[in-house]
C-alpha cells in the first residue's frame, strides 16, 4: 500500500465518511485501501467479514466498478480517546454490469482510530450499518440467544 495522498488524509473523525466519498468518486482503488488500517474490517454486502487490505481490496473494487459518484454525510461522531464511532448516510449513483442507472443508499456504522502522524483510519467498516445482526452473516450474531 503507498503513502495516502494529501487530499484523502483524514485529520478529524468527522471528516472520514466525507472523505470515503471523494476518495470513491477518484475511481482510484489505492484511494479507498488508503483510509484503513492494514489489518482493518470490512464487512461485506453479504454480511461477511473481511479483514486486511488485500482482502478488501475486490471489495472495494466491485464497489468501484459501478462507476458511480458518491456523497456522505456524517450523522453523528462519538470521539473516545483515540478512536471515534461514526455513523453516515450515504446516497451512490452508478451503473448496473448492464450499464442500468442504480442507485444504492444507506447508513453507515464505523469505527476509525487516530495513527501516531495524527491521521484516522478505519478499524471496522461497516457499510450498512442500519442492518440489525440476524440480518447479517456477522459470526456468532445468529446464534445469540434471546432473554
Amino acid at each position: 500500500m503507498t503513502n495516502t495522498p494529501k487530499q484523502y488524509m483524514v485529520m478529524k473523525p468527522e471528516d472520514m465518511n466525507t472523505t470515503f466519498a471523494q476518495a470513491y468518486n477518484s475511481g482510484n482503488i489505492d484511494n479507498l485501501l488508503a483510509l484503513y488500517e492494514p489489518n482493518g474490517i470490512l464487512l461485506t454486502p453479504d454480511g461477511s467479514l473481511e479483514q486486511g487490505i488485500q482482502n478488501l481490496r475486490q471489495t472495494l473494487s466491485d464497489l468501484l466498478s459501478l462507476r458511480g459518484t458518491m456523497i456522505s454525510n456524517n450523522v453523528f461522531c462519538i470521539p473516545f480517546e483515540n478512536i471515534a464511532l461514526l455513523r453516515a448516510h450515504f446516497t451512490l449513483n452508478g451503473f448496473d454490469a448492464s450499464g442500468n442507472d442504480i442507485q444504492i443508499t444507506g447508513h453507515t456504522s464505523e469505527i476509525v482510530r487516530k495513527q501516531p502522524d495524527g491521521q484516522w483510519l478505519y478499524i471496522v467498516d461497516h457499510p450498512f450499518g442500519a442492518n440489525s445482526l440476524p440480518e447479517l452473516n456477522v459470526g456468532g450474531a445468529s446464534n445469540r440467544e434471546e432473554k
